[in-house]
């Protein structure tokens, strides 16, 4: 009995012991064993393919909307990235017309006009002030109503600004979080910019006793709007994120007056200009200067051990996956391709500010279209959460090669390479791009590949306008090197 228990015994560390040789054939960087569909610990087998990789530009036209976060600030110091300036154009209305201050006009007291803006946090340092400017537009240059300005082509929409409306206003990082209690309101996170006395009598004197707020045409005629840039002063290295659409984005009209229901007595009050995204104009321009720059040497640079992805309005990489021409048809368990950041040998404090996008996309480009369309067959768009997810793209942090929180990006492409070696699908130049607001073409997967349509990433999926930068290692990178990954079994 005591030896049949013996034999077993080593009959299973036997069968262990095979079990784990047999799994040394599966590379474990990138997974564990049990992330692999229809696994076979036997026969499955990893490869490393090489990709080409290259930084392009990205001219597409990026587009900010309404809803979402805007940005204003100054980056002077990106050594990586160079440096970017935002500024912003908007306007805002009453919420009815024809408009009045309540009261008697004899008997109003005007106490303060505020343009109180809904601060949802920055990009970059903040250790050092960020200066706000705040002018009108220009007459001359109206915003138009009609039209979605592209962020990145601030030179051609051209609006300018002729008065200024408040003294230089400095954001104090540690005190816009902090809350507001008055009669009127309980708030927080808000950048609060008073206006000067010129345009405190303008829009609480003037407008108020001529015809200019009899209809919104008339306001706009008369005020096209505000224009929100940042000094230079103080050398500031920080976009600031500001949220048109959210309650805390107004402009206050301070007041006191005879009261409207005890006779004899005053009343304070304050109405409010709020912004819509209908029937109110914006613009948030972007301009990005890589001069100087680690970036600039690399743009356009084919085979690069070195890549650089830039939030939108920026830059994507340009990827080629060469052996997938002679790869032999196989089962495919899992392709994978996997991007990770190359860090600073050094680590530094702008580095820790400069974070990578929170987001990148994976898209194929298809040469005959001249246009950027989903990867087949992996990519089934957004509308299944399940799949989106499944597909990759989020930014997951890693310890390797010695550092701490590097950032690393992994899409699932097994289907797009069981395609392409088993029925000859064609094989696509990828891009990689870290989107804001972005539209594709999108191809259903096989058998029903024949009809298409348009698939959107919007900011809420991708990424903040201008927030986010990474530097990924390449195809020949000797450390992070950019691979794609497959598993597979043969026929």
């Amino acid at each position: 009995m005591a030896s049949n228990i013996l034999v077993k015994r080593i009959s299973t560390i036997l069968f262990i012991g095979f079990l784990f040789s047999a799994c040394t054939r599966i590379g474990t960087t990138e997974m564990g064993l049990g992330l692999l569909p229809s696994m076979d610990a036997f026969n499955t087998k990893d490869t490393l393919l090489d990709v080409e990789t290259e930084t392009i530009d990205r001219p597409d036209s990026a587009r900010i909307y309404g809803q979402d976060d805007q940005v204003v600030g100054i980056i002077n110091n990106d050594p990586l990235f160079g440096s970017t300036t935002a500024s912003m154009y908007f306007q805002l209305k009453p919420g009815y017309f024809p408009f009045y201050l309540r009261g008697s006009k004899d008997s109003i007291a005007i106490d303060s006009a505020v343009l109180i803006l809904s601060y949802k946090g920055f990009y970059g340092d903040s250790t050092k002030p960020v200066v706000l400017n705040l002018k009108r537009i220009s007459t001359t240059s109206p915003l138009n109503l009609d039209t979605l300005v592209a962020s990145n082509y601030p030179e051609v929409y051209n609006i300018q600004t002729d008065a200024t409306m408040a003294n230089p206003f400095t954001l104090d990082f540690d005190r816009v979080r902090d809350s507001v209690n008055n009669r009127f309101e309980q708030a927080k996170d808000q950048i609060r910019i008073p206006l000067n006395q010129t345009f405190t009598d303008l829009f609480m004197k003037i407008y108020d006793s001529t015809t200019v707020y009899k209809t919104d045409t008339s306001l706009r005629q008369y005020f096209p709007g505000f224009a929100l840039s940042a000094s230079t002063a103080g050398n500031p290295n920080a976009l600031i994120r500001i949220n048109l659409l959210d309650t805390n984005t107004k402009l206050g009209l301070y007041y006191r007056t005879n009261s409207t229901s005890v006779v004899g007595t005053r009343d304070t009050m304050v109405d409010y200009f709020k912004f819509s995204l209908y029937g109110n104009g914006y613009a948030n321009f972007i301009k990005r200067n890589r001069a100087g720059s680690e970036i600039a040497k690399h743009i356009g640079v084919p085979k690069d051990s070195l890549v650089y992805v830039q939030t939108s309005p920026g830059t994507a990489v340009k990827i080629k996956v060469p052996g997938l021409k002679t790869f032999a048809n196989k089962i495919i368990h899992r392709a994978e391709l996997v991007a990770e950041q190359v860090p600073a040998e050094t680590p530094s404090f702008l580095e820790s500010q400069f974070t990578p996008p929170r987001y990148l996309f994976l898209a194929a480009y298809d040469s005959a279209a001249n246009t950027i369309r989903n990867v087949p067959n992996d990519y089934q768009g957004t509308v299944n959460s399940a799949q989106f997810i499944q597909f990759g793209g989020r930014r997951i942090y890693k310890s390797i090669q010695g550092f701490d929180n590097v950032a690393s990006y992994n899409f699932d492409l097994s289907r797009y390479v069981q395609g392409v070696i088993s029925r000859k699908d064609t094989i696509f130049e990828l891009r990689l791009f870290a989107p804001v607001n972005d539209s594709i073409k999108y191809v259903p997967p096989y058998p029903n590949n024949l009809q298409s349509g348009i698939d959107y990433l919007n900011s809420s999926l991708g990424n903040q306008p201008a927030i986010g930068r990474v530097r990924l290692g390449g195809g020949k990178h000797s450390r992070f090197r950019m691979r794609l990954r497959v598993y597979y079994s043969d026929l």
